[in-house]
């Protein structure tokens, strides 16, 4: 389509790793499995608590809805990145392109959210533990699961509005393995400092407050648990916290890094490695994190376990 002198983009080219062709198969097949694994393991977060009575509790209710979210970043993402492996030219539209974009950023500000709202469940479990079923009440829960979500669509809501009025002459190849902001942007053939100083002040807004309201909760966590005389009594407060802790620590560490900078063009190869690590990396840990380092979890997957083990006897013996 012409527009002047500009041709407009209306198909988008990845291109991701160029590889071989036998190294793009042992590629696919990697982050095939992680992928397959990551969506199993967190579809089995959330299969366990719906399930399981000891699990129906706000922590894990929330647990629940950041797996479900750690889905839907990974599903944005790595099919299409899977694609490029097989494909010397991995083509989308851009309507596939805006969706993707879209969807991705929505799961992923979502998840922050969650984190903050997470630590504010464990701060009331220890500070006010008496006080927890009162205050941590069902519909409190859900109310704040459906904050999370809308606070997300209308945060980044202006930015993908702006960036679909844009312009876009070319080139049509995006150096990444998705549509994602900053590369996406770059096509346009107009002024995008505004769109990237927007982005800019959402992503340090959403960062740094979701940041700030979980690190004061465990400044309160902390400082409760310290003051638990009993060594055993510590320990086991510290354990309910451990497994969020370190989710945390590695979702805000990549992202302040990838996204809270008011120019990301001079470093798109080094985010392709961050993506690898926030897209594919941290939704396949946190299962793991999750699972093992809590015993109650693990308990109910044994339990699941030995009912599948027997219900197959069973069948066998038919």
């Amino acid at each position: 389509m012409e527009n002047g002198n500009w041709t407009m983009v209306t198909e988008i080219i990845l291109t991701g790793i160029p590889t071989t062709r036998n190294l793009g198969r042992l590629l696919f097949l990697i982050f095939l499995l992680v992928y397959l694994v990551t969506v199993f393991g967190n579809g089995l977060i959330i299969a366990l608590i719906i399930m399981d009575y000891r699990l129906q509790s706000p922590m894990y209710f929330f647990l629940s809805n950041l797996s479900f979210s750690e889905i839907l970043t990974t599903t944005c993402a790595v099919p299409k990145m899977l694609a490029g492996f097989l494909s010397e030219k991995n083509r989308l539209s851009f309507g596939e392109c805006f969706t993707q974009l879209y969807f991705y950023f929505l799961s992923g500000c979502t998840e922050f959210i969650l984190f903050a709202v997470m630590s504010y469940d464990r701060y009331v479990a220890i500070c006010s533990p008496l006080q927890y079923p009162v205050i941590m009440t069902r519909s409190l829960c859900v109310r704040l699961v459906i904050i999370s979500w809308l606070s997300s669509f209308f945060l980044i809501l202006p930015s993908i509005i702006l960036k679909a009025r844009l312009p876009y002459c070319g080139p049509n190849v995006i150096d990444h393995f998705f549509c994602d902001s900053a590369p996406f942007l770059h096509l346009a053939c107009a002024d995008i400092s505004i769109i990237e100083l927007l982005d800019f002040l959402s992503s340090l807004v959403l960062l740094i407050s979701s940041l700030s309201l979980t690190l004061v909760s465990y400044m309160y966590i902390i400082s409760t648990i310290l003051k638990i005389p009993s060594g055993q009594g510590q320990r086991k407060a510290f354990a309910t916290c451990a497994s969020h802790f370190t989710v945390v620590s590695m979702g805000y560490g990549i992202s302040i890094f990838v996204y809270v900078r008011p120019s990301q063009k001079s470093s798109l190869h080094l985010n392709k490695i961050l993506f690898v690590l926030s897209s594919v990396l941290t939704p396949l840990l946190n299962p793991f994190i999750f699972s093992l380092r809590n015993e109650t979890m693990k308990e109910a997957l044994k339990d699941i376990l030995s009912k599948c083990c027997k219900f197959l006897k069973q069948m066998r013996s038919k």
